[in-house]
């Protein structure tokens, strides 16, 4: 029987297609792998939002034709879409087949394992292939997949930010269909699964662009009304999106099936900078969306993508922005250094106005050590309370770790099955996580 590697790069998103293309790789009877190198087929599903993202990639593929020069490497995702061309080329790259073509990926990974010849490139600019649906059956919480794995509900962007690659290499915004969302909720809820993280690329966006017209709260109520799933948790949202009606539900009789985080993208404090990054939103509107949110979830882990360096991002602009954050309740933060991309506008701000690598490493360390107080002061106002989580896979021997509703990570002082709701009353500090037992 053949088996076969998924190597997953990149955004929740991202993660979640590689999750449904692996599900239906089982389905069509291909054996996961113990090990890319004992593969037949190795599936690249690769990002592309940073230079370093392209040379991650690579470096990947480079390094398993060298351990296994018999697989057949099939590379899609957003590294596929954006340089067809420069992927084929690659030492033992078989078929690129790009995100407009994803929903091939399955079928085309069969017909390699079965060393059928392939067509070596599927990229286009329609997208009309491209959407991916878990089979049934594929949810396997207990089994080889995540424990709280991401259920894409929504893909593509059309906002068209100054920095960003992403409505290039995954088209105009589409939505899953309400029905279908609640399908694969309730299928997951009834394998077993306890947490499901909803995941987008831009997961605010969702329903617009149905008939009639839906929006990402009615998803989130329809999905706590009309399925049994213990616990959701929504992944990065726009800010503008956090709206009153989305907020209440926090607030609302089931807001104890949703977990307690909320992660908006802010890339700048700098009013200047985010008009030349094209966002959508002034620092003022982010900071009162975040005073609803810790207004609505007083205990929520609240987190934020920013961006270092963009081009033009003068000391005093840096200033603005550091003071900005240092002002908002944040519990963690995902730093970036800018990475120009071809084909975007800060594509030629990055030659006229570039920021020195040095300055934006001191400027992102700077940024590291206020988050890192800030976490720790965030942990330390847990200990002795008890919490909602989940437990996670831990390899064997070792004690467990469970990933609370509000983003917390716990080592218990057991030896636990993965995917088990329980209650841990946290005692201590460890790392960048807390340690703590079963409440009583």
């Amino acid at each position: 029987m053949a088996e076969y590697h998924v190597e997953n790069f990149g955004c929740r998103a991202s993660r979640a297609d590689g999750e449904i293309i692996s599900a239906e790789l089982r389905h069509r009877g291909l054996t996961p792998a113990l090990s890319p190198s004992r593969a037949d087929v190795i599936i690249a599903n690769t990002c592309s939002v940073t230079a370093q993202a392209d040379r991650t990639a690579r470096a990947f593929m480079r390094r398993m034709h060298r351990e296994n020069p018999t697989a057949r490497i099939l590379v899609t995702g957003c590294y596929a879409q954006r340089a067809p061309q420069e992927v084929a080329a690659l030492p033992g790259v078989h078929a690129v087949v790009g995100n407009s073509h994803k929903a091939l990926v399955a079928e085309i990974a069969q017909r390699a394992a079965d060393f059928v010849p392939l067509t070596a490139l599927l990229v286009d600019d329609t997208f009309a292939h491209s959407e991916l649906s878990m089979p049934q059956g594929g949810w396997c919480p207990d089994g080889g997949g995540q424990t709280r794995p991401n259920l894409k509900v929504q893909d593509g962007c059309g906002n068209r930010c100054s920095f960003c690659i992403i409505p290039t290499t995954r088209g105009h915004s589409r939505s899953l269909p309400l029905e279908a969302c609640l399908h694969s909720v309730q299928a997951f809820a009834d394998g077993g699964g306890t947490e499901l993280v909803l995941s987008g690329i831009n997961l605010g966006r969702w329903g617009r662009d149905l008939k009639p017209q839906r929006t990402l709260e009615e998803l989130v109520s329809e999905i706590l009304s009309q399925t049994s799933l213990p616990r959701l948790r929504l992944s990065s949202i726009e800010p503008m999106d956090w709206t009153p009606p989305l907020l209440a539900l926090f607030r609302g009789s089931s807001a104890g099936r949703l977990a307690r985080h909320a992660h908006l993208p802010l890339q700048s404090g700098s009013d200047a900078i985010l008009r030349a990054m094209h966002r959508r939103y002034r620092p003022w509107h982010y900071a009162e969306k975040l005073r609803l949110i810790r207004e609505s979830m007083p205990d929520a882990a609240i987190g934020a993508d920013v961006m270092v360096g963009f081009p033009g991002e003068t000391e005093a602009l840096f200033e603005e922005s550091f003071a900005f954050i240092a002002a908002q309740p944040f519990t963690y933060l995902h730093l970036f250094p800018f990475s120009p991309r071809p084909g975007t506008q800060a594509w030629q701000l990055a030659q006229q106005y570039p920021v020195a690598p040095r300055v934006v490493a001191e400027r992102s360390g700077r940024l590291r050590e206020l988050m890192a107080t800030r976490n720790l002061v965030f942990r330390q106002s847990f200990l002795g309370r008890e919490l909602p989580a989940v437990t996670l896979h831990t390899p064997r021997g070792l004690m467990t770790r469970a990933l609370t509703d509000n983003f917390l990570e716990v080592l218990l002082d057991a030896h636990l099955p993965a995917n088990q709701s329980v209650r841990v009353l946290v005692s201590g500090l460890e790392d960048d996580g807390l340690t703590g037992r079963l409440a009583a």
